[in-house]
């Protein structure tokens, strides 16, 4: 395959992705394969993938639409210039998470992994159960061991997910901060909540403008009691939509 063919195949599933692609993703959209779909050969590989991401970054540079590399992959992306205009076709705002579920967050983003007893004594309050279940429904901590002392608790970090819905490739991309230790005037963590709440509003945005890109459904005559069906075009044979 050429180059310029193989950047344009790229460039398409990237764009119709609904998740980041990783490399191992990718390098499946040009392995050769017979017949029966059994893979011969690799076809592009690791490295000439990373160079055609490099031309596409350097192709959209100019626009609205960036391409970026995340925690679990590669992804389009609007810029964050653009989330102005974003938000006046997506009146809903993102929901706003609460003092409590950011410092939480907070605690164990940047001095993971921690126990919960860890993160009271920072805090100098109790966690609440609820916002470690929400944390853990929304995917972005998990239990990553336990401490070896009496009682073994859990430890907490955060996970890739996490990490992709603030639109980051790594824990290191964090907005850099001396010390979230001192929780008495709250200043410190103030600054990673501002900084954390505002990736999340700029991820919803994005989701929401991607949902706008999904292509409309067919319309099905409402008359018609049957299954909707559609034409082959090659040997023009009916076929239930479902199985194409």
């Amino acid at each position: 395959m050429k180059t310029d063919e193989a950047k344009r195949v790229l460039e398409t599933a990237l764009l119709c992705a609904r998740e980041p692609m990783s490399l191992h993703g990718m390098k499946k959209l040009f392995a050769d394969v017979d017949a029966n779909g059994r893979v011969l050969g690799i076809g592009v590989g690791a490295d000439t993938i990373k160079l055609l991401l490099e031309e596409l970054r350097h192709d959209w540079q100019d626009r609205g639409i960036e391409i970026v590399s995340l925690a679990s992959g590669w992804r389009f992306q609007s810029r964050p210039e653009m989330k102005v205009y974003l938000d006046r076709i997506t009146p809903e705002k993102p929901p706003k998470y609460s003092r409590a579920t950011l410092e939480t967050l907070a605690i164990i983003a940047y001095r993971q992994p921690v126990t919960r007893g860890d993160i009271e004594e920072i805090r100098g309050v109790a966690v609440n159960s609820q916002t470690i279940k929400m944390l853990e429904d929304r995917g972005w901590i998990d239990v990553v061991g336990h401490r070896e002392v009496v009682g073994r608790p859990a430890l907490l970090g955060t996970t890739k997910q996490f990490l992709d819905d603030l639109g980051l490739a790594s824990l290191g991309q964090l907005p850099p901060l001396d010390s979230i230790a001192d929780a008495q005037d709250g200043r410190s963590l103030e600054a990673l909540e501002a900084a954390l709440q505002q990736n999340f509003d700029k991820a919803d945005a994005q989701a929401d403008a991607e949902e706008e890109q999904v292509t409309s459904p067919v319309e099905v005559p409402i008359h018609d009691p049957q299954p909707a069906y559609g034409v082959d075009r090659v040997n023009n044979n009916e076929t239930n939509d479902e199985s194409n």
